[in-house]
């Protein structure tokens, strides 16, 4: 436990309390302790029902599963869609992965539900490397192109 106090207390306080309230704040929201729709940032919610909490637990807070998030935002009250969801995505990244000599399924299989969730959120501007900016709807095709200069094509 030393080795790990050591390590904690040589992070610069700042950083420090960034970590721990990054780390605490999900899980305690995947534990159950705190509603994840309490750290949601709504701004009707921020200034007009005066919830002037939502701007700090929003920066703390990031689901523990990309898919826990996925689901309570797009798939509320429909645990049956979203396991459909999953499990077609499952199937089609077998199916590709054995055709393309892929070893290992959660690089797709998280590439593909972020594909979902990017068709969703078509429209919305999201920000890539060095402050690159455009819509969701590109994301994937710009996660593959970059993937292929950093892999070498393949």
């Amino acid at each position: 436990m030393g080795d790990f106090s050591n390590w904690y207390n040589s992070i610069p306080l700042i950083t420090r309390y960034w970590f721990t309230g990054a780390t605490v704040i999900p899980l305690l929201g995947r534990l159950g302790l705190i509603s994840p729709y309490l750290m949601l940032l709504e701004w009707e919610l921020f200034f007009y029902k005066f919830q002037i909490w939502r701007p700090l637990t929003a920066l703390f807070y990031y689901p523990v599963t990309p898919q826990t998030g996925f689901h309570w935002l797009h798939f509320d009250g429909r645990p049956a869609d979203f396991f459909f969801m999953l499990f077609f995505n499952w199937i089609c990244c077998i199916i590709v992965c054995f055709a393309a000599e892929i070893y290992f399924l959660l690089e797709p299989m998280v590439l593909s539900v972020l594909y979902v969730w990017c068709q969703f959120n078509r429209d919305q501007i999201v920000s890539f490397w060095f402050g690159m900016q455009f819509k969701a709807l590109y994301l994937p095709w710009v996660l593959v192109a970059f993937n292929m200069i950093l892999r070498g094509g393949g």
